[in-house]
């Protein structure tokens, strides 16, 4: 058996196949899985990889040697697992990918009732010492059945617009040959749209390029896309497609704040007063929307499971997180790549302006570094320094890293989960402050 101890991450499992996990490797993962949670039904998806057949059926065998019954939900976007484990009310269910990952890669996304991730901090580090200490023999082997789960979720995702408001927009969609292609398929029969399909052919080779939209080089093809065909917007999708990105008529790339506020303001105008939340990333764009449309944001860590835990407490309609995820209480808190396309398409389509004009306000008030990461020696040292030398006078927060909020700017410095590296993401009031500001904190976090 091939598993590799990091394999187990903060939010799920990933690692280089077959050297830091194999087919036994994820049928202990599954067998772990049904017996640290004992659920009776839980249902098994994967993306597209080349090895996630093999990889998918040996977590099949595990789970049902565990005794839990399994539905086979096929090839589908990871959004479809967390919908076919909240509709079917399932006890869990595990999709096997590697999400924005390169081909060399597989992995699990695991959760619980209601769509509920397993984590490092609930339940995944149990689950490692189980895979790690082996297995008794099997005492009762589970049922398997199939099920294609497409018709039902492509009723719920469009439930989410008026697809009588949407327009025959020119649209350039980008799977990147991940799981967007196969599920935006499912939906763009049911949109006037003029689509303009690009690698929606899925191949976890990759042969076009990464299924990485947040790395500029995976982007340049759709921006250059979109211009060529004069398209009014692009869409491109990560690996398993449970995030979209946009790029505006113009092909720039449009930051997953400002997309957040946009997406915030359309779900207010369905439910007003309606709680937002948003991560410590984010521009003060989101804050700003949210609370002139009437609703009340809320920040939060950074990582679905704080976000999807958050969003229960809070009852929360939507949240939005800088790195392009996006999440609907009415999607069982779970995040979507589809929900976001459709919502913006349906908001394109109503304001009947160019997107750039439709992000005018928003570029010219809000300036923004993106996240920068710099590898440190002594993360601690680097946070302490950061919080002395620009925290005086200035609201401090400890949420997740360090925040630090002035006047006219605010950023934010936190540590990664798996290396020793600091993200910085900062904004302020104008673009040559914002530089200033940049370059500032950079020169100390890199000296």
């Amino acid at each position: 058996m091939t598993l590799d101890p990091a394999v187990f991450k903060a939010y799920d499992v990933r690692g280089i196949y077959p050297t830091a996990i194999d087919e036994a490797g994820a049928y202990a993962v599954g067998r772990a899985f049904v017996e640290e949670f004992e659920p009776r039904r839980i249902a098994v998806g994967r993306d597209m990889r080349t090895h996630a057949p093999e990889m998918a059926a040996a977590v099949v065998n595990g789970a049902r040697d565990g005794g839990a019954h399994v539905v086979d939900i096929g090839m589908v976007g990871t959004e479809m697992l967390y919908f076919a484990v909240g509709s079917l009310e399932l006890d869990g269910g595990i999709t096997v990918t590697a999400s924005h990952n390169p081909k060399e890669y597989s992995g699990m996304k695991i959760v619980r009732r209601g769509a509920l991730p397993v984590g490092g901090d609930t339940g995944l580090s149990a689950m490692r010492e189980r895979a790690e200490a082996g297995f008794g023999p099997v005492a009762e082997r589970g049922d398997l059945k199939e099920l294609d789960i497409y018709p039902d979720w492509t009723r719920h995702a469009l439930s989410f617009i008026d697809t009588s408001a949407i327009k025959p927009l020119r649209v350039v969609l980008d799977a990147a040959n991940g799981m967007g292609g196969r599920m935006m398929s499912a939906l763009l029969g049911h949109l006037p749209l003029d689509a303009i399909e690009c690698y929606f052919e899925p191949d976890g080779s990759f042969p076009n390029h990464e299924p990485n939209p947040l790395l500029p080089e995976n982007r340049e093809f759709i921006v250059d896309k979109v211009r060529s065909e004069q398209a009014d917007l692009g869409i491109a999708f990560d690996g398993d497609a449970d995030r979209c990105f946009f790029v505006d008529e113009t092909g720039e790339f449009i930051p997953g704040d400002f997309v957040t506020a946009l997406l915030a303001a359309s779900v207010l105008e369905r439910e007003p007063g309606a709680t937002i939340i948003y991560d410590v990333r984010a521009s003060w764009a989101v804050p700003d929307t949210v609370e002139a449309a009437g609703g009340t944001a809320l920040i939060n860590r950074v990582g679905h499971a704080f976000i999807k835990q958050r969003m229960r407490e809070a009852d929360s309609a939507f949240a939005g997180e800088v790195s392009g995820h996006y999440y609907f209480r009415d999607f069982y808190q779970a995040d979507a790549g589809s929900v976001p396309a459709l919502l913006m398409l349906e908001l394109v389509s109503m304001r009947s302006q160019p997107v750039s004009e439709i992000l005018a306000p928003f570029r010219e008030k809000y300036f923004l570094t993106g996240e920068i990461n710099t590898r440190v020696d002594d993360v601690a040292l680097k946070l302490q320094q950061v919080k002395e030398q620009f925290g005086a006078g200035q609201e401090i927060s400890h949420l997740d890293g360090v925040s630090i909020t002035a006047a006219d700017w605010h950023l934010n410095v936190r540590p990664s989960n798996t290396e020793p590296l600091l993200r910085l993401n900062l904004e302020a009031r104008s673009a040559a402050l914002m530089e200033s500001m940049r370059d500032e904190v950079l020169a100390l976090l890199e000296a």
